[in-house]
């Protein structure tokens, strides 16, 4: 599927960007970060310091049968009330659905409450025009599906009532995310973090069939793209890269640190994907060790840029063909590592993308 021109309106062009999460506890102090490292393509930041901005809590938000307690995230269908909140959830998601301007004030919008930072984010920015694009993120339905289970170990993707739920809340939310931010009146990238991806084909999900993954994907993709943003999805791992290669994403974002060996192995879905217009998010600054972080130069990993770039090098294909579908990243977010390493990190993306883009940008 070709990318829309009206969402197109926007060349990567090896400018830096961030995963999501930061290990701070202020959205101001992580929203000035962002600013002065990736001011071109500032995200809102998510701070899981905070429970409810935890992965598995940020956007259950108004789906029925979810149920958080203290020390836990499960799902219960089995309440009195069930019943009617299912029937109040479809409706609402039917009346949406059928005219998505009452996404505003539904619920599905994302509370201050679970993600004080795109609050911020659009406040800081409305009425600034230096910058070339926004991006949000909001937890895959797989991740989400496979990291919530019921009183008896059940997984949330095996229960068809919680999956379908699950999926459309979470549609329903990147859809709201892309309207939302759109206020700033620049392209919208909106990222679906999928980590629980990297367990594809393992022997945890053998019964789970990639055709079923596709159809959930498929639906938060086109939610993002009903309401004019780009839609990206984000693996921290290895997964099966020709199966998210041939969806309609237009961003694919990767851990090139730790895993580039394993991306290259798709080299022709690769080149189908660039022809068509898709975006690399080329994770390679490293997050995962703290040793590589710190050893880690911004020459140095241009560098290594360059050699991985070097190996899908065409005659359609230069190092500054390639750059202009790049997005220069983080492997992945930082909330889990040391805030001075995360400051690092920032620093290193900033730094290689100038590197890249002074070398190689039109």
């Amino acid at each position: 599927m070709a990318i829309d021109p009206e969402r197109r309106n926007f060349l990567a062009a090896g400018f830096p960007t961030l995963i999501g999460s930061l290990p701070l506890t202020s959205h101001h102090e992580a929203l000035r970060q962002i600013l002065t490292h990736t001011p071109e393509i500032p995200l809102w930041p998510q701070l899981p310091s905070n429970p409810l901005e935890r992965m598995t809590n940020q956007f259950n938000e108004g789906i029925p049968g979810i149920v958080e307690e203290e020390d836990r995230t499960y799902f219960n269908i089995g309440t009195e009330t069930f019943e009617a909140e299912m029937l109040s959830f479809f409706e609402e998601y039917l009346a949406v659905t059928e005219d998505i301007s009452k996404l505003a004030d539904s619920r599905f919008q994302v509370s201050r409450e679970r993600a004080g930072g795109i609050y911020h984010l659009v406040d800081e920015l409305t009425g600034k025009a230096d910058i070339r694009a926004v991006k949000g993120q909001v937890t895959g339905p797989f991740t989400l599906l496979t990291g919530i289970a019921d009183q008896e170990k059940r997984l949330g993707y095996y229960d068809p009532t919680i999956r379908e739920m699950s999926v459309k809340g979470i549609a329903m939310k990147a859809a709201w995310q892309v309207q939302f931010l759109s206020r700033l009146n620049k392209p919208v990238l909106l990222f679906i973090d999928e980590p629980a991806l990297a367990g594809l084909g393992s022997s945890s999900y053998i019964s789970i069939s990639k055709d079923d993954i596709a159809q959930d994907l498929e639906e938060v993709i086109n939610a993002v793209h009903l309401t004019g943003g780009l839609a990206g999805v984000h693996v921290c791992a290895n997964t099966d890269w020709n199966f998210l290669l041939s969806t309609t994403l237009d961003i694919v974002s990767f851990d090139a640190f730790g895993f580039f060996d394993r991306f290259v192995t798709s080299k022709e879905k690769i080149y189908a994907y660039l022809n068509r217009g898709g975006i690399i998010a080329w994770g390679i600054v490293p997050t995962s060790e703290a040793e590589d972080i710190e050893n880690a130069t911004s020459d140095g990993l241009a560098t290594l840029w360059e050699e991985q770039a070097g190996k899908l090098l065409s005659d359609t294909w230069s190092l500054q063909a390639l750059l202009n579908q790049t997005l220069i990243t983080p492997s992945c977010g930082t909330g889990s590592i040391a805030p001075d390493l995360a400051k690092r990190v920032l620093t290193l993306t900033q730094e290689v993308s100038a590197i890249l883009r002074e070398k190689y940008g039109e």
